[in-house]
């Protein structure tokens, strides 16, 4: 087994006023050389974003775009016509594929939305640009691990990648296990509320701990946690 273990305070921090953010991964002015990637797993930004702001139309490509809200709306535009609000338990990816531009802004004026964005390299580049969006209460992952994201799950939002994104609402005490779905995959998890331990290292809010060259995960709430476990092959290809 493989560990590297992400302290919430050890990530990269830039305060923008309109956007206050955090990344476990190399990004923007923010490079770490010692995290660059999680195998495929490329980025994890947390986002905060005022009233009425948000990210004008940039470009993307060749990659696999995950959005969850924790709080709050976003509204979301592309180059495809597509308009949509991505709402608090709501998530959301956008395959770039061979290209895509987008806008994403706080739908509120009043209030901040937060946000995780997460970003996955594709399993084949140049593909049509792909959209999916579903909407998971929590109620539904009380004590359990609810798939979200995953390349064949129709439950979940499809992903261009042999990747799987579970989320869990566990209260105190609470114990669970996670089985990998694919030899060579690694897990990233990332505890979104409370604290946790997976095997048996304690993670508290925002720390994350990635975990390869294993077959299962053992899961504890150490508190009332909210936990995101992210599965994503270990070896890259057509990057």
């Amino acid at each position: 087994m493989k560990t590297i273990l992400h302290k919430a305070s050890d990530r990269g921090h830039a305060n923008h006023g309109w956007l206050d953010t955090y990344h476990s991964f190399s990004f923007g002015q923010y490079h770490n050389p010692a995290r660059v990637h999680f195998g495929a797993l490329r980025v994890l930004n947390d986002d905060t974003v005022k009233g009425g702001y948000g990210f004008g139309k940039h470009p993307h490509d060749n990659m696999e775009i995950v959005t969850i809200p924790l709080k709050g709306d976003l509204k979301h535009e592309d180059s495809t016509g597509r308009k949509e609000v991505i709402r608090q338990y709501d998530v959301q990816i956008m395959s770039a594929g061979s290209g895509i531009a987008h806008s994403e802004m706080n739908a509120n004026q009043d209030k901040d939305v937060e946000l995780l964005q997460i970003w996955v390299f594709p399993k084949e580049r140049n593909i049509t640009p792909r959209y999916d969006q579903k909407t998971f209460r929590p109620e539904d992952r009380l004590n359990k691990l609810q798939t979200v994201v995953a390349p064949g799950d129709s439950e979940g939002v499809y992903i261009h990648q042999d990747a799987w994104f579970s989320l869990g609402n566990f209260e105190k005490g609470f114990a669970t296990g996670y089985t990998l779905n694919k030899t060579g995959n690694g897990v990233y998890a990332f505890v979104i509320e409370g604290e946790v331990t997976v095997n048996g290292t304690q993670l508290g809010k925002r720390d994350a701990l990635g975990i390869s060259d294993i077959d299962t995960l053992d899961i504890k709430a150490d508190t009332a946690a909210e936990l995101l476990l992210i599965e994503v092959p270990m070896e890259l290809n057509n990057v």
